[in-house]
């Protein structure tokens, strides 16, 4: 997989993936992560990509055509139609079934959303698709993209040496991910549940089911609900 980012401060993703999962994703070449500096595409010499608003207003926004070059220059770069997204507060909500859908793709471009939005034509001429990453607002688009880039490599095949512990992660079948033990098994007074220490491989598979329905309509019952 490919990924790009178009941002106006690309330093801040400079560390970002040389670490964990990501880093070793890269390292085995099943994903490349390209990150563009929007300004790149700016036509002004003071490599303007925002303006005020028309119609007045408080802040400012971010202009179409940076954003509709840098996107364009980008799908130029991969042998299909990459699959564009906009990191904003106004998207749908990411969950996993949507990053699993993002993980299926060969290219993606994320463009990292700031100040108070992206010119709404850039939207209408691009076909972007807009997710967030929840009801709060940040100050731009930049984390959005790496929750995205993080949450979709992992599921990645050869991102993850055991492809089991990702499909066993919460929200991977509409519930949450059932309680973890490790050593010691008792530690000042609190012990493991007895059935993770029996070796019944069969009980411990029906306990884990059991928890993670119990912890999920106890915590997030909404996501019962939720599922087909």
């Amino acid at each position: 997989m490919r990924i790009d980012v178009v941002t106006i401060f690309p330093d801040m993703f400079r560390e970002v993936f040389d670490f964990g999962i990501v880093r070793r994703a890269r390292e085995a070449g099943v994903v490349e992560v390209h990150v563009h500096d929007l300004r790149s595409w700016a036509r002004d010499r003071h490599r303007t990509t925002d303006d005020a608003p028309y119609g007045g207003g408080p802040g400012m926004v971010m202009k179409v055509e940076p954003l509709v070059m840098a996107c364009e220059a980008i799908a130029e770069m991969s042998d299909g139609s990459p699959r564009l997204v906009l990191l904003s507060p106004r998207g749908a909500p990411l969950n996993q079934a949507k990053v699993r859908e993002l993980s299926e793709e060969d290219h993606l471009v994320l463009v990292a959303g700031r100040y108070e939005g992206v010119d709404e034509r850039f939207v209408e001429i691009s076909g972007a698709e807009e997710i967030s990453i929840g009801d709060y607002v940040l100050s731009g688009g930049e984390i959005p993209a790496m929750v995205v880039i993080d949450a979709v490599v992992r599921l990645l095949p050869g991102a993850i040496s055991d492809p089991q512990s990702a499909d066993e992660d919460s929200f991977s079948h509409g519930v949450l991910d059932y309680p973890h033990y490790t050593r010691p098994a008792d530690f000042r007074g609190s012990r493991v549940p007895e059935v993770l220490l029996s070796g019944d491989h069969a009980a411990v598979r029906e306990w884990r089911r059991s928890r993670a329905l119990e912890d999920t309509r106890s915590r997030r019952p909404e996501l019962l609900r939720e599922r087909p």
